[in-house]
């Protein structure tokens, strides 16, 4: 069985201190105490902004489909309680949902045994999860690894949606929903091999890289297909040794590639998905050499003795100790050191650092705060703002930051969520222009208009009773409500379940 290496680093489950002082309590009621909806909030972040794989696997595999996302539970505080941090016996789902299958979009499971040396069910990964289940409880938080994703939606088995959607669901020991949230969990099979390999008629491109490597290096790896590069060549990211006397897969891949490119976006995903989507390459025009070097470098380095995957570029190398990474550690693994959160909580995943070029990237924090970037606002955690410093010494300001134009972020909520009968809509009035709040079943059609007029700013509550516009219970299913408000909108996702 292969599995993906991960640090795990113990971690405390207090966010802060309580406040128990009067006057400390006062002064943080700066905060927006009307925005907290919910006793719990659940967040979640894929381990890498993009994951690689083949798509074909009948010559060789580099990578197989192998995605891992992490996840924390949050018991919001309040202006007497700290919030904390749960593990088990508290237990998160997830669910691909538009992606519930994957054997049919990929051939992995007619080779993973000659492979991998493992007979897998249809539709199951090399660690046993599949696309729908529980992530595991690690202490503080929750982990879901190599998840057989495909780039493929069920309705779309021919174009890559790279940025994959799961659903995450909380709940506690007796299965009660305490909080959700959607991630990305991106994948791509985006390997430009075919832009310098050129394979003869009937041949497939995999295959003209063999004969080329048993031209260069005396092997037979042609007439030996399938071939798992790693068995030779070793890789970190899949926890294998290779040969000894060999370069690593990392170090001969870019080795033999930095001769003729320095395009990232010719072997890792691509021109298409354009897998660096964060705020350093959108916002400051950064790109992979800014960080790692050029693709001969990237060789050099190893050969000089970094390990790939296991040591990469640091935070802290340009933004300073307070923004560093823990020591020995990866970002994608690291603990900001407050309350024992990763860096990836409110930051996001390496290479989709918020906020991300990609929409779906920055569902999460629009839902939680308001508006898409790091997670910031301390109430959405705390329940109110505290006085005293935050993460890297910063205090908070007791104001929520506004969207461009200086005009406050839209925002509807929907608590409880799943709803059996009814459940109250939390949404924010921008100005007094009229406010449109209106369910939509899952193919876009109005099921009910809530409210279509004017309404003072502010926060504000209605409830929906799971009915249509003429009083008939809907049903069961997902639907959504959509707020327009001010020239700007906000959606939150409703699951109307049975009793």
């Amino acid at each position: 069985m292969v599995s993906r290496g991960i640090a795990l680093r113990a971690t405390a489950l207090l966010l802060c201190v309580p406040v128990t002082s009067p006057s400390l309590a006062a002064e943080a009621t700066r905060g927006p105490a009307a925005d907290v909806v919910g006793t719990h909030i659940l967040v979640g972040w894929n381990d890498l902004g993009m994951h690689c794989s083949n798509k074909n696997f009948a010559d060789l595999a580099v990578l197989p489909p192998y995605n891992t996302f992490w996840s924390v539970l949050i018991q919001r505080g309040s202006h007497t309680t700290a919030p904390q941090v749960l593990g088990s016996p508290y237990t998160v789902h997830y669910i691909l949902e538009n992606n519930t299958f994957s054997v049919g979009k990929t051939d992995f499971w007619s080779y993973e045994d000659r492979l991998f040396g493992v007979q897998l069910p249809d539709n199951v990964g090399l660690t046993g999860n599949g696309l729908a289940g529980m992530m595991a409880p690690q202490g503080s938080h929750f982990v879901a690894t190599g998840v057989p994703i495909t780039p493929f939606d069920d309705g779309n088995l021919t174009r890559e949606q790279p940025y994959q959607l799961a659903r995450l669901q909380a709940r506690d020991s007796q299965g009660t929903l305490l909080a959700e949230t959607e991630i990305v969990t991106p994948v791509s099979n985006e390997m430009m091999c075919s832009h310098c390999h050129h394979p003869n008629t009937g041949e497939t491109v995999e295959l003209a890289i063999l004969r080329k490597h048993d031209q260069e290096n005396g092997t037979l790896l042609a007439a030996n297909r399938p071939v798992l590069c790693a068995r030779c060549h070793a890789s970190n990211a899949l926890g294998m040794p290779g040969t000894p006397g060999l370069p690593s897969l990392s170090q001969a891949m870019h080795a033999a590639h930095g001769e003729v490119t320095n395009n990232c976006y010719e072997c890792h995903p691509g021109p298409n998905t354009l897998c660096l989507r964060d705020v350093m390459s959108q916002q400051h025009s950064m790109t992979c050499q800014n960080c790692h070097g050029s693709v001969v470098d990237v060789a050099r380095s190893i050969e000089n003795g970094r390990q790939p995957w296991l040591q990469e570029p640091r935070c802290g190398t340009c933004h300073g100790a307070a923004y560093s990474e823990a020591p020995n550690t990866l970002y994608r693994n690291s603990s900001n050191g407050h309350g024992g959160l990763f860096c990836a909580t409110c930051h996001g995943s390496p290479h989709a650092i918020l906020p991300s070029r990609e929409e779906r990237d920055n569902r999460q924090t629009i839902a939680l705060q308001g508006y898409a970037g790091t997670l910031k606002q301390c109430d959405v955690c705390h329940g109110f703002v505290p006085s005293g410093p935050g993460p890297h010494g910063l205090y908070p300001t007791g104001v929520r930051e506004p969207l461009a134009g200086g005009t406050p972020a839209a925002k509807v909520l929907a608590s409880p969520n799943p709803m059996t009968t009814s459940t109250e809509l939390h949404y924010r009035v921008v100005d007094t222009t009229p406010v449109r709040l209106a369910i939509y079943d899952v193919s876009g059609r109005v099921v009910k208009v809530l409210t279509a007029r004017s309404q003072t700013p502010g926060d504000h509550t209605l409830v929906w009773n799971g009915t249509d516009a003429q009083a008939r219970r809907v049903p069961l299913g997902v639907y959504f409500c959509k707020l327009e408000t001010g020239g700007r909108s906000a959606s939150t996702r409703i699951v109307l379940a049975a009793h």
